[in-house]
């Protein structure tokens, strides 16, 4: 094999193994997410004010933020499979999780029947407004972020992950909080509360994750380049 084909399959190898690592990343975080979506917090985060909203919702702009990495080095097609392999796990966990909520708690567990319930009884309802949402959001960050890259000719990272994430974050949440609303999950009187805080907190989190997109481009771009030997120039193997 002589050095230019070794270098082409070394970044194949590269490419490949970089694309697991973030279908995996991505995966837990959607499973999280849909796991702890019914628990609300306080995020003191700003000086002049204090975001109330879903713990679920705190990861939700890392999610997106891998897709944008798999569109910014591979193609939509491969940005949709992750997507899509994301929900499929989804749905394992959700029929786990239904499983396990169904069976008779013992009298000595510390977690009895009522508060597993309380806690996950509500995710196969919950999961199926959130997935639906999610699978939107993403199709749209997906198509928007390589439109942008397109339209500007490869140049602006910032403006293709910033503005394809802020746009499809609004239909995922509009989305999400409408159909868990009218599911009765989230109380009708604090709709637009919790939209205005979930957008807000989510678009102020993609905003300054921008550096560390920017530093994440530049590791991955590292990671896959072919790796020269620094004494005889002779390929290093990395697979």
């Amino acid at each position: 094999m002589n050095i230019k084909a070794a270098k082409q399959n070394e970044k194949y190898f590269g490419l490949e193994k970089m694309y697991i690592v973030l279908c995996a990343f991505f995966s837990i975080l959607i499973v999280i997410c849909n796991l702890t979506y019914q628990k609300f917090v306080y995020l003191p985060i700003l000086p002049f004010h204090t975001f109330e909203l879903s713990v679920g919702a705190i990861l939700y702009p890392l999610m997106f933020m891998l897709t944008d990495l798999i569109a910014e080095f591979y193609d939509k097609k491969r940005a949709n499979f992750c997507v899509r392999l994301a929900i499929a796990m989804n749905i394992v966990a959700a029929l786990i999780v239904t499983g396990m909520d169904a069976l008779q708690a013992t009298p000595w567990s510390k977690i009895d029947n009522t508060i597993f319930h309380q806690v996950f009884g509500l995710y196969g309802l919950g999961f199926m407004a959130i997935i639906a949402a999610c699978y939107i959001a993403q199709l749209i960050d997906i198509t928007l972020y390589l439109w942008i890259k397109k339209l500007t000719k490869g140049k602006w990272l910032w403006l293709r992950n910033n503005g394809s994430t802020a746009i499809s974050l609004f239909v995922d949440t509009f989305t999400a909080i409408s159909f868990l609303t009218l599911l009765g999950i989230f109380p009708k009187e604090q709709i637009w509360l919790i939209m205005m805080n979930s957008y807000s907190y989510k678009l102020f989190a993609t905003l300054c994750n921008t550096p560390l997109f920017y530093l994440l481009v530049g590791i991955i771009k590292r990671f896959i380049a072919p790796k020269e030997s620094p004494i005889e120039g002779t390929q290093l193997n990395v697979a």
